[in-house]
């Protein structure tokens, strides 16, 4: 496939977030808007809202990419980048959500001040992407093997997050795994809590006030 004919979207203000949701789905199945609905349904009665940035250019948090997904159909997973990718069934995950750490920039000047990025990789006909929105194309990964070595290579930063994006029985299951028996994700108290904080995401009633259609029908990531 031509990389042309990939659907695309490149990075406006901070909303990278809603990039690489947009990217996993190949359509613009999300708009700024229906984030922000998310964001006030997580948090109602904070009067300046811990899921976005403050000044509503974006910034949205994984709880927001959490809630946005569970509305399609998926679930999200914090891979424990203690263990090695090889453990993933790759065939049983729909998208792969890197968070990485990037500086913040206004016109060409770069202020000393560090921002979350979200990157989304998926595999396009036979093929892994990435769809990162700050590049100009499409970047070609390669198959299995060459995904593994992406991400043992983005995994060994510190900084870096990856959030598996899968089917609800998948979850349930955990047939993401190669072998479930022997892995145990639990979140590692001493990382940064802001990067891995799914606090808000079993919050039931967010489907009763996002009046969006979003919700109507789940999207095939397949």
């Amino acid at each position: 496939m031509n990389v042309n004919e990939i659907y695309h979207e490149k990075q406006v203000r901070e909303l990278c977030a809603l990039h690489a949701l947009n990217n996993l789905f190949q359509s613009d199945a999300f708009t700024k808007s229906d984030l922000d609905i998310i964001c006030h349904s997580l948090s109602p009665d904070h009067w300046i809202n811990p899921h976005k940035s403050v000044l509503g250019l974006g910034n949205y948090d994984i709880n927001v990419i959490m809630k946005a997904l569970q509305a399609k159909g998926y679930e999200t997973i914090w891979f424990d980048k203690r263990k090695d990718p090889s453990c993933l069934n790759l065939q049983n995950i729909d998208g792969y959500i890197l968070n990485v750490p990037t500086d913040y920039k206004i016109s060409f000047i770069t202020l000393p001040l560090r921002r979350r990025h979200w990157i989304t990789i998926r595999q396009i006909n036979g093929l892994f992407y990435n769809l990162d929105s700050k590049l100009d194309f499409p970047q070609v990964i390669g198959m299995e093997r060459g995904l593994l070595n992406y991400l043992r290579e983005e995994l060994d930063c510190k900084d870096k997050e990856l959030f598996l994006v899968v089917t609800n029985d998948v979850e349930k299951n955990q047939s993401w795994l190669q072998d479930h028996g022997g892995y145990c994700n639990t979140v590692n108290l001493d990382r940064d809590a802001e990067e891995i904080c799914l606090k808000d995401i079993t919050n039931s009633d967010i489907q009763n006030s996002f009046n969006s259609n979003i919700f109507a029908q789940p999207n095939n990531l397949s």
